[in-house]
């Protein structure tokens, strides 16, 4: 059985600020030791699964927070960027399952810095007019490529998100959310424990592979700014909603390397902290 997780940092047990996920905030190299337990206890899970290769991809930020030493030495990692895949580097159809490991709430949710890809830079996102952020387009695209989303991590909320986008997800709440930047913390050995737990059971028996699609997928996407928007414009298929809303039509994971690429222009226009 091979594996594939994709470690974000924002729903890491224990984290709650930007000073603990960004570098160079007082607390980001405990942060990023606290990242490394929880992706081992996804890890120890899976291979308690019978999993015989697991790959993970640091999805955070810079995309170099999960140090190799500090990783289990059954699991392989990609590490660093540009990605064309971002958060799913590396995820293709010849993977059995994946595993999302400290995933956060999309843009605007009453979750621990809750936010969709870029911080305040982006406001909405919607997927086949659905209202999506990092944990609804990681399941989408993961099912285009044939591979379930099996278990996730998180707080509350990011847990509530997955249950709404797809109900099969089975989820660990490491956190229970009191603001943007304020939690109820489960102790460090019982969160792992029930990642460990929860990601041994997602796995047995091997989970089933969702039908893939070759239908289009409309991924919309409302920015803060007018002018990212407007530079969008000039990439081929991209069409305007309003002044800061654009939208493209395609198969996905196609879509979601352009959304990359968005992402990329909106960050060559801008210049705002993530967290703001």
């Amino acid at each position: 059985m091979r594996i594939y997780i994709s470690a974000d940092m924002e729903g890491v047990t224990g984290l709650v600020d930007a000073d603990d996920v960004q570098p160079g905030g007082r607390d980001y190299e405990r942060g990023r030791a606290r990242m490394a337990e929880d992706v081992n206890a996804a890890v120890r899970g899976a291979l308690a699964a019978g999993a015989a290769h697991i790959l993970v991809n640091d999805a955070h930020g810079p995309m170099r927070n999960l140090l190799p030493e500090a990783l289990h030495p059954a699991a392989r990692l990609v590490r660093g960027r540009p990605k064309q895949l971002g958060m799913l580097e590396g995820l293709t159809g010849e993977y059995d399952a994946v595993l999302c490991v400290g995933y956060h709430s999309r843009a605007g949710a009453p979750g621990v810095l809750s936010h969709s890809f870029m911080g305040h830079e982006i406001e909405d996102m919607w997927l086949d007019g659905r209202p999506v952020g990092e944990i609804g387009l990681a399941q989408a695209t993961a099912a285009a490529l044939g591979v379930p989303v099996v278990a996730l991590t998180g707080d509350d909320t990011a847990c509530a998100e997955m249950t709404e986008w797809d109900a099969s997800v089975a989820t660990v709440p490491v956190k229970y959310a009191r603001d943007r930047f304020a939690a109820e913390l489960r102790p460090d050995t019982e969160a792992r424990k029930a990642i460990e737990e929860t990601v041994t059971a997602a796995l047995t028996p091997a989970p089933r592979r969702p039908a893939r699609s070759a239908a289009g997928a409309t991924l919309a996407v409302r920015w803060q700014s007018a002018s990212v928007a407007r530079t969008l414009l000039g990439i081929p298929g991209v069409t305007a909603d309003d002044p800061r809303t654009v939208r493209a039509t395609g198969p996905l994971p196609a879509l979601y390397r352009q959304f990359g690429v968005w992402m990329r222009v909106a960050a060559s226009l801008t210049n705002q902290p993530p967290y703001c």
